[in-house]
Parts: C-alpha cells; sequence; structure tokens
C-alpha cells in the first residue's frame, strides 16, 4: 500500500453559497491524497499497476468546472469520481480551499477536508 498525491491544484471557479461569489467567481485550491497497492507499478514500471495522475487531474478539474454551492459537495464529488474511475483504491482525502472567502474579517482560506 502506497499514497499518490497532488498537491496544489489551482483553478478559478464560481462556487459559493451566495450568488455574488458564483457571478465574480474565485481562485481555488485542491489537494488529493489517494491510498492505493502500487506494488505492481513499483515491479514492473507499468502505469496500469497505480493511479495515473495525469487523469486524476482531469477529474478533480471536471468536478471544479461545474458549478457547487458548497465546498463539501466538491470534496465528495471529487471522491465519488474518483473511486469510479480508479476501483483499486483504497481511501483518498480531498482538501479543498477557496482563497479570500466573503466573511467580515481578514481571512485567507476557507478549507474542507474529507476522506471516503
Amino acid at each position: 500500500m502506497g499514497k499518490v498525491s497532488l498537491e496544489g491544484m489551482e483553478f478559478y471557479a464560481r462556487h459559493g453559497y451566495y450568488e455574488e461569489e458564483r457571478i465574480i467567481g474565485n481562485k481555488y485550491s485542491v489537494d488529493v491524497t489517494i491510498e492505493v497497492d502500487f506494488s505492481e507499478a513499483a515491479e514492473t514500471d507499468h502505469l496500469e499497476g497505480t493511479v495515473n495522475y495525469e487523469k486524476v487531474y482531469e477529474i478533480v478539474a471536471g468536478v471544479m468546472a461545474v458549478d457547487a454551492l458548497l465546498l463539501e459537495h466538491l470534496a465528495g464529488k471529487i471522491i465519488k469520481d474518483l473511486k469510479a474511475h480508479f476501483p483499486r483504491i483504497k481511501s483518498t482525502t480531498v482538501k479543498v480551499s477557496k482563497y479570500n472567502p466573503p466573511i467580515k474579517g481578514l481571512c485567507q482560506r476557507a478549507v474542507v477536508e474529507m476522506e471516503g
């Protein structure tokens, strides 16, 4: 068992609970860590024995391209889509960050982390 991670994927998207967030848009960051048995890839040097992180990025980008109200929804959808595409995944941790969230004070990011 091992872990494959993609960290700091950045997207500009129109997610948010408030209408103005969905109009203006914002910068988001996504980190994904996938626990998977990649012993086959370690032994054979074949991509089929692990998860293809180019495809992981495509799946995350696809989810981030569809407007959503909540960061929790985005994280859950990313986990669901990754597990559907890569059945050998044992577990996945997804962290979605929204930069400069609309709160009455200084805050660099709002972050949701989900495991599944």
